[in-house]
């Protein structure tokens, strides 16, 4: 299964981004570490099917649920997917199968940073004053 998630191209590109394991302390070393193909596997499956990370089955991956939850907490802080997203484009474009001719950028994915023009009055924030009794 875990093959058919993370086909053996996807993962040869994948592995060098990823950050090296953390050392296992020597004394005490606890439970060995989940192989990264298998955690990735996980990963794929709960965003591919939309189950949530508890329903994950341990059988079908080799790793829990929580496991694969922290390794793509892991990765995210490491920075492997915006990483994973230029290579992949770059492949893309040397391919020439990337068409940016179609392409639309919506105004609300960029901030501005100064603010639109706008012709309707603005409402005040503050509170207003109390009317005079006088």
């Amino acid at each position: 299964m875990i093959e058919e998630l993370v086909p053996d191209g996807l993962w040869k590109q994948i592995a060098p981004l990823l950050p090296p394991p953390k050392p296992r302390r020597y004394r005490h070393p606890g439970r060995r570490p989940i192989d990264d193909r298998a955690a990735l596997a996980g990963i794929v499956f709960v965003l591919k099917t939309g189950i949530t990370w508890n329903q994950l089955p341990t059988s079908l991956v080799g790793c829990s649920g929580v496991t694969c939850w922290r390794r793509l907490r892991d990765w995210t802080e490491a920075g492997v997917w915006p990483a994973l997203h230029q290579l992949l484009l770059a492949q893309l474009r040397a391919l020439g199968d990337l068409d940016l001719d179609r392409c639309a950028v919506d105004g609300c994915h960029v901030r501005a940073l100064k603010g639109g023009t706008t012709s309707a009055p603005r409402r005040s924030i503050v509170a207003a004053p109390a009317p005079s009794t006088t």
